[in-house]
């Protein structure tokens, strides 16, 4: 089998791990393409991303486009002579003249069971529908959403206090083999394309704060689903008269207390079995790890031996408006 020659295109840390595998492959990776250097931290300064720190690493040749949709941005891409471009959490749509340069086309790393999950946050949307499993999907990409057909599938469960963060640690690792024993089935001409039934899938919206805020009216499961889809990005949270706390853990209660949705109805001081109790339209959430403004995370009992009179028992969260859909 000869070694492809690969373009790589992605940008967060979940792409870095894939370009990792790649390097330590027998396949060639030619060039990198990653999302212009993004103002971060307090002082916005440029920041480069995940990918393009890697690539420079090792001597890669790295390019920024913001688009690729003119005759120069494809005429870079040609140069390259590429068998196959490997596109990871890019951030970037490829036009069709982008698709059709390199020999086998452009292929996707999805971190979804497509067609479950198409879009920018399928890690996410996944657990806040409440998926029992999800995994990693390579796909031939064509010029719809995640719409191409499955080239390999690799599975993986969703638990019951699984966060956003512990499942995308747990998705790259299985995503890796799977892309390149896909390149090594690319090259031997082995491939056995599937087509995606189109009726089952659902568009994973990109996370916005707005929706970080919690609505206490919904049901306690709904509300821990939340918390644990935006942890860790863009985090959920609550207000407190002006001040807005955000919650990164909690844990489920199934029995519904008599007080109003957002009460705290629990608020024990009892070193490491502190508890700080919310109820909601249905159930109650315990809250297990709680940030304040300008403050670190902190565990309950921490929480509430400096800021006990703040999350006392019949204190209230303002709950968020309903979202009309």
């Amino acid at each position: 089998m000869s070694p492809l020659r690969v373009i790589f295109a992605g940008t967060p840390e979940f792409a870095a791990h894939h370009l990792q595998a790649l390097l330590d492959s027998r396949h060639q990776v030619v060039a990198v393409f990653t999302q212009p250097d993004r103002p971060a931290g307090r002082g916005k300064k440029l920041q480069a991303s995940p990918v393009k720190t890697l690539a420079l690493s090792q001597n890669l040749p790295v390019h920024q486009p913001t688009h690729l949709k003119t005759p120069d941005d494809q005429a870079l891409i040609e140069q390259y002579q590429a068998d196959v471009m490997v596109v990871v959490a890019y951030g970037l749509l490829l036009p069709k003249a982008v698709l059709d340069l390199p020999r086998l086309g452009c292929i996707n790393v999805h971190a979804s069971l497509l067609p479950r999950w198409r879009g920018a946050a399928p890690i996410q949307r996944a657990i806040q529908a409440g998926d029992s499993e999800t995994g990693v999907t390579i796909m031939q990409m064509d010029v719809g959403l995640d719409t191409g057909d499955m080239l390999a599938i690799s599975r993986c469960p969703i638990g019951p206090t699984t966060t956003a963060a512990e499942l995308h640690d747990t998705l790259w690792p299985i995503g890796c083999p799977a892309l390149i024993d896909t390149l090594d089935q690319l090259a031997n001409n082995a491939v056995k394309p599937v087509p995606q039934d189109h009726d089952k899938a659902n568009y994973a919206h990109k996370l916005t704060k707005e929706e970080a805020q919690i609505d206490w009216r919904q049901p306690a499961a709904n509300i821990d689903r939340l918390i644990r889809a935006f942890n860790p990005f863009p985090v959920a949270f609550t207000l407190l008269g002006e001040e807005r706390v955000r919650l990164w853990q909690a844990s489920l209660i199934t029995e519904t207390a008599a007080v109003a949705p957002g009460t705290i109805a629990l608020a024990e001081q009892s070193g490491s079995k502190s508890r700080l109790v919310v109820a909601c339209g249905e159930g109650q959430l315990a809250l297990t790890s709680v940030q304040l403004p300008g403050k670190k995370a902190l565990a309950i009992a921490d929480l509430l031996a400096g800021n006990h009179a703040k999350f006392a028992e019949g204190i209230q969260f303002i709950s968020a408006e309903p979202v009309n859909e």
